[in-house]
Parts: C-alpha cells; structure tokens; sequence
C-alpha cells in the first residue's frame, strides 16, 4: 500500500514539475517577430533607434543576443528607458537587461532572446 501511495506522489510531482517545464518552454518561444503595426509606433522607433545608433560606444554580440555600450549619463538613461519601452511593446521576445556602474563610467544594455534573437535584431532594427 505504502509504494502505491509513493508511487502515485512521485508521479504527480513528476507531472507537475513537466507542466512547468512546459508552461517556462512556451513563454520563452514567443516568435521572433515584430508586431509593430501603427505608423506612429514606427516612426518612434526609427528616432529612438537612430539616436541609439549615434550615442552607441561598443557592440558585442553575446550567445543569446547583443550588448550595447554607452555612456552613463541621465539622458542616455532616459534614452534606452525608452527605447525598452518601444521595444516591448512590439517585439515581446527580447530580453532587457541594463547594467549602469556605480562609478557613472559607462552602461550597458544587453537584448537577447531565443534563437534567432541575434539575426533578427541584424536583419529587421540594424543595431
């Protein structure tokens, strides 16, 4: 009786812990696709990224994505803030990561996502 009850515990724990494996999986596939629709949602995009572009110091692409350099200043603070909030609002696969030393040196803003993170951002924003 004892092993049927461990039995029957170890299965659904078993299947728990798949549906969150599944449940991680189908988060992290959203498509590597732009929804960017509005013609003002575009045009915002192309001057937030065109000023990026001017300001960018370094760029490295890592396993997962890019990582950009900039000064660490609160304008340009301000300029990637809003370029994450363009960003997540049509291209809901990127990953954002910012890091801005303590030191006011300089700031990094890392986008990955999943495969195909890295041509995407070569081929559709050029960044």
């Amino acid at each position: 009786m004892k092993t049927i009850i461990l039995s029957a515990v170890l299965a659904t724990t078993a299947n728990a812990v798949a549906g969150q494996t599944n449940d991680k999986q189908s988060m992290n596939s959203a498509p590597v696709t732009c929804k960017l629709t509005t013609p003002e949602l575009q045009q915002r995009k192309k001057t937030v990224i065109a000023e990026l572009k001017g300001l960018l110091l370094e760029r490295t692409e890592t396993l997962k994505g890019v990582k950009y350099k900039f000064e660490n200043s609160d304008k340009m603070i301000d300029l990637v803030a809003n370029f994450i909030k363009t960003e997540r609002m049509c291209c809901s696969f990127f990953d954002f990561n910012l890091f801005v030393s303590a030191d006011n040196g300089f700031m990094w803003l890392e986008l990955s996502g999943p495969e195909g993170t890295k041509q995407f951002i070569k081929d559709e924003i050029d960044f």
